[in-house]
């Protein structure tokens, strides 16, 4: 397998990748009938989402069972044939590890009810009276963090739904029995894991009332928790494999130790601070535009701080849990493909490995429902009651939905243009944006200047130059809050990116003269002809004066009258350029 920084992972929403079985929910035979798209688009491994045993209270993250599969995904052959397939078009299979909860169903959580000791140990149980929770803690999800258990008079926590039970992973006997299903998986063939919410695994030894927040403070990035991941790494021997962790409102002095190479517990760490940039006064929702300065710092900080401390990145806009980045930081719109290229583009040719998720690669859109019976979620229908208890209309709780709503990123992958988009044969567990018609797999593999072409593009980029793939980057125009501009280096090739993140033409603060580099990547018509490789990249050096840039529409809307200088950037636009040092 290639090595993770020059790889690209994929993730994959089992539920609504590919029906096979006629049920209207995807599933791990449609998963397999669709491995070829994902190795002709260049992918290297492929993160799915669970399909395990499960009630589905939060669409498989609430596990009741680790080892078997859920029969609405498949069986366990399916799964054998899955990796055994991917292995084949050299693409690993990455599963998703629920670790911090199980759900309520699993047989560790059924025996506690039952008041057996030695399971109530393997969650975080609190005495107490009925109408006194123990902390003021909220979940992610809205309401307590707790939940009463009458007949135990017992508290139990869940940071999330009230089905998530938080298992207490200070106990060993919790960490042996996880680790089981590391080595269980790992046997199969599995050739790397994602950890949900890992950096919430340690709570405090003391829980206490949070004065200032939802109790956050209390148990991020916990007292043991690298050593945990340590630990964890160790014991089930997948130090060699690739690893990512979701980290909840992390740090980044912990992302450099969670990813750091010399402390063994984890490849790569998914941080979300960039994708909070649109939460008025830091609540999600509460709804404003992104605040594209703030995102640039952001960027800057975790870029050049994960490189200076030896950590790595997994950089990404869009996963299960997020609405569709080019409808919340481009425009779905006029500009729905070149602010799609540009939001590509600007991770790519970051440090860090990319992932894209179902459905990115081709500009899919927000779903946009007018209505709470479409959706899904069990956050955003909590979300919708608690927005109306707190005075909003309707109306406008719908809207904030159709902006921040989960089920923006679970809808159905648009394969084709018919009345169901090549999903399934019959109704789909969730609807189906209308514009598929246009927006699909079908239509974009026939188009060279389509965001899939470009996606391939950048994707075969990262295999090819070293440059993009384990470079040092640079940050240039620091103070422009508009323009998101860097330089990447290595010993032999240097590489300059420009992406005007903003929807009209913006001037650099200094022009940058293109003599001596040569075109590798833009998003604008006119310059989307660029070949992938040394050869064709060649063929497009503007040492020459050449309009390779189409500097004709720039002169048109107050660019340069110099060929050799770029002075601005059209809307969303995006241009990498390359030279040898």
């Amino acid at each position: 397998m290639r090595d993770f920084k020059s790889s690209t992972i994929y993730q994959i929403y089992t539920k609504s990748f590919q029906d096979t079985t006629h049920s209207g929910q995807g599933d791990l035979r449609g998963v397999i009938s669709r491995l070829d798209y994902l190795k002709e688009l260049g992918i290297d491994y492929i993160w799915l989402t669970p399909f395990f045993k499960s009630p589905q209270n939060d669409n498989g993250y609430d596990v009741a069972d680790y080892l078997s599969v859920d029969p609405m995904f498949g069986t366990m052959e399916d799964v054998e044939e899955l990796i055994g397939e991917a292995g084949r078009r050299d693409m690993g299979c990455m599963f998703d590890m629920v670790f911090n909860h199980t759900s309520t169903e699993h047989m560790w959580f059924k025996r506690a009810m039952e008041g057996d000791p030695e399971y109530m140990d393997y969650y975080i149980f609190r005495d107490g009276e009925p109408d006194a929770p123990p902390t003021n803690w909220q979940s992610k999800f809205g309401g307590s963090a707790w939940e009463y258990v009458p007949h135990l008079k017992k508290w139990y926590l869940h940071l999330f739904d009230v089905t998530q039970a938080d298992l207490n992973w200070d106990n060993p006997r919790v960490r042996r029995e996880l680790k089981e299903v590391i080595r269980f998986w790992k046997d199969k063939g599995v050739r790397g894991f994602r950890f949900d919410v890992v950096n919430l695994i340690s709570k405090p030894e003391i829980f206490g009332d949070d004065s200032i927040g939802d109790g956050r403070g209390f148990y991020t990035d916990g007292p043991h928790v690298h050593e945990y991941l340590q630990e964890l790494t160790r014991d089930t021997g997948i130090d060699g494999m690739v690893t990512v962790g979701e980290m909840s409102s992390t740090s980044l002095d912990n992302c450099i130790r969670y990813s750091r190479p010399e402390d063994r517990e984890l490849s790569m760490c998914f941080n979300f601070h960039h994708l909070k940039v649109d939460y008025k006064d830091g609540d999600k929702w509460k709804l404003m535009q992104p605040d594209l300065r703030e995102l640039k710092r952001l960027f800057m900080e975790w870029q050049e701080g994960m490189q200076e401390g030896g950590g790595w990145n997994a950089v990404f806009w869009c996963n299960h849990d997020q609405p569709r980045a080019v409808s919340r930081f481009g425009d779905d719109g006029k500009y729905w493909k070149e602010s799609a290229k540009m939001l590509a583009t600007a991770i790519h040719m970051f440090r860090g490995t990319p992932y894209v998720f179902q459905g990115e690669e081709l500009g899919m859109t927000n779903a946009y429902y007018d209505d709470i019976s479409q959706y899904r979620d069990v956050e955003s229908i909590n979300y919708y009651k608690i927005l109306q208890d707190q005075g909003s209309t309707r109306e406008e709780a719908i809207h904030v939905l159709q902006e921040r709503s989960r089920d923006n990123g679970r809808t159905p992958m648009q394969w084709d243009g018919s009345e169901l988009a090549g999903f399934s044969d019959v109704a789909p567990w969730i609807g189906i944006p209308r514009n598929h018609t246009y927006i699909n797999v079908e239509s974009e593999q026939q188009d060279e200047d389509s965001i899939l072409s470009h996606y391939k593009r950048l994707i075969a980029l990262r295999k090819e130059y070293p440059v993009i793939a384990e470079g040092e980057i640079e940050f240039v125009d620091r103070s422009h809050p508009q323009i998101l501009a860097y330089r990447r280096f290595d010993g032999s090739s240097e590489l300059m990116a420009f992406h005007n993140m903003a929807g009209e033409v913006i001037g650099l603060t200094e022009p940058f003269d293109r003599t001596g580099w040569r075109l590798l990547v833009s998003n604008y018509r006119d310059e989307a002809d660029v070949k992938v490789g040394t050869d064709a990249a060649d063929e497009a050096d503007i040492t020459d004066g050449g309009d390779a840039l189409g500097t004709g529409n720039r002169e048109q809307e107050g660019g340069s009258q110099d060929s050799r200088m770029i002075t601005c950037l059209r809307p969303y636009e995006s241009v990498v350029y390359m030279r040898d040092k």
